[in-house]
């Protein structure tokens, strides 16, 4: 029956990409940010949302919170309608659906270092950009992901991220085996691209808008380890299927003898980063998961 029922939702989802590509890419964005900011809120991992809305802004009131929980969603929504676009959207259109870049020389410099790089972001606007935009300035990445528990699912997904990069690149399963991988690629020169906004339980207690949070340290280890340069940033959304990647200053880790507050000073870094994105626009993060300690999500209330 499970093998059946995969099958079934993998024809379904290849069906709706189909779909979707028939649409042009602004107003596939268009279309899935309706519907996305139509059902979302309605549905109950919307109290997740405005709780942590509670804990990250309190000075956001209910209205404001409602706002930011629905512009979330039509996020969230344009970015799955954007997806299978991706690799047939054109740099610096004048108007329109395409992909920008602010801070193309720290790329540049990135990649005169001849250091392998770790490039660190969120889920902020549109975050399936970055591996193909990072690709096409000549510095493929490596990353991390989470399998889809359907099969045939995880593979389209999988087809669609290698169509947008152009190549073929590793992805690492989350967990310690992907961690080995991943260590043994950047030995060899690789580059690695790490999205370190959710929450990682055997992770380290570092600060996200003043509370303790459970943040994935691999980035940090994984830097100080290889001596890898360090390129943040995340992607901005200026209208349908209209993408910036606004990148940061490259830099090197700092190291002392202290192996392990080095780890957390770096990640307090890329935290504090993150949190900065998402204050300038808060809708533009994916706010639908248990961020901070279980203890505070309970007997949720919300007025969303």
């Amino acid at each position: 029956m499970t093998s059946f029922l995969y099958r079934a939702e993998t024809l379904l989802v290849r069906a709706l990409l189909a779909a979707i590509r028939t649409l042009p890419p602004a107003a596939s964005s268009s279309l899935g940010g309706l519907v996305a900011r139509t059902i979302g809120p309605l549905l109950p991992v919307s109290k997740v949302a405005d709780r942590n809305l509670q804990l990250a802004l309190p000075e956001y009131d209910a209205p404001a919170r409602r706002r930011i929980v629905r512009d979330c969603w039509e996020n969230l929504g344009r970015t799955v309608g954007e997806f299978p676009h991706i690799s047939r959207l054109k740099q610096n259109t004048p108007s329109g659906a395409g992909w920008s870049v602010e801070g193309a020389e720290h790329l540049e410099a990135a990649r005169a270092s001849g250091r392998p790089v770790i490039f660190f972001s969120g889920h902020i606007g549109n975050w399936e950009l970055m591996p193909p935009v990072v690709a096409r300035y000549g510095m493929p990445f490596a990353s991390f992901y989470r399998a889809a528990s359907n099969p045939g699912v995880d593979r389209l997904i999988h087809r669609l991220r290698q169509d947008a990069m152009g190549q073929d690149v590793p992805m690492f399963p989350k967990g310690a085996k992907g961690a080995r991988a991943a260590l043994k690629y950047l030995s060899k020169g690789g580059n690695l691209g790490v999205l370190g906004d959710q929450k990682m339980n055997d992770g380290i207690e570092a600060r996200l808008f003043g509370r303790p949070a459970m943040t994935a340290s691999a980035a940090a280890v994984f830097a100080l380890r290889h001596d890898a340069l360090i390129v943040t940033g995340h992607v901005r959304r200026d209208g349908p299927a209209r993408l910036v990647l606004v990148v940061d200053a490259p830099f090197m880790p700092t190291k002392t003898d202290d192996r392990a507050r080095d780890v957390l000073v770096l990640t307090q870094v890329f935290n504090d980063r993150l949190e900065s994105w998402i204050r300038d626009i808060p809708g533009s993060w994916l706010w639908l998961h248990r961020r901070w300690d279980k203890s505070l999500y309970r007997n949720m209330t919300t007025q969303c």
